[in-house]
């Protein structure tokens, strides 16, 4: 049976299945901050550490307001409610462990729980470590949202060890792939759910680090 990964939007959705009623959730840059727009159904308060409580689904175009943006600079929304606060009462938010959960984007996830998402390249739109290594210690659990495998040559980004410089040591809880649904446990990378056609041996082959079926 062929498989089609999940894109991006795909990833964003399948993490927002799995948010809690009454959370309070950070949502890092690229992937993550599209979970926002496919948690309607359920009262989740999102949070930006640039000051802002209580984000809403992304807004139209015609619904633009250039001065209401998040931590990436990206266009937000407010949900009834809502708060701006002072920076420093926002990072005490996230270094404070008063967030339920943390959404980051990665470039490598190792099997012990290391993150590595510090972007180094000069594409790259942010080129140092910012609030992520606040948050990956500071929030009660932080998942991770990423591609399963690189954009060159399909390496894989699942791994026994991180080879880029570490954002933080040992605090993924769980990752969410174009692939499949991981949990970091001592015994390597519980698979909890792949997408439609994957297969134990497929997803083996595009993955470093080693998996286990509970």
């Amino acid at each position: 049976m062929e498989f089609q990964p999940l894109d991006r939007d795909g990833i964003a959705a399948r993490i927002a299945r799995d948010i809690p009623e009454g959370w309070f959730v950070n949502l890092g840059i690229g992937i993550p901050t599209k979970v926002s727009d496919f948690v309607q159904d359920r009262e989740v308060i999102f949070h930006a550490e640039n000051g802002v409580i209580g984000i809403g689904p992304a807004p139209t175009e015609a619904n633009i307001n250039p001065y209401l943006v998040n931590a990436g600079v990206q266009h937000i929304t407010l949900i009834t409610g809502a708060a701006l606060v002072h920076h420093a009462d926002s990072f005490a938010i996230a270094r404070g462990g008063h967030l339920d959960l943390c959404v980051l984007g990665a470039f490598e996830v190792a099997e012990n729980g290391d993150i590595a998402n510090w972007a180094r390249s000069d594409h790259e739109p942010t080129k140092q470590v910012g609030g992520a290594m606040d948050l990956a210690v500071g929030a009660q659990r932080l998942w991770v949202a990423m591609e399963h495998t690189n954009k060159r040559g399909g390496g894989s980004r699942i791994r026994t060890a991180c080879s880029y410089p570490l954002t933080a040591k040992g605090v993924v809880k769980r990752v969410y792939t174009d692939l499949a649904v991981l949990e970091v446990t001592p015994r390597g990378f519980a698979v909890l759910d792949m997408i439609p056609g994957m297969t134990r041996e497929a997803l083996r082959a595009r993955t470093e680090a080693t998996l286990i079926w509970r």
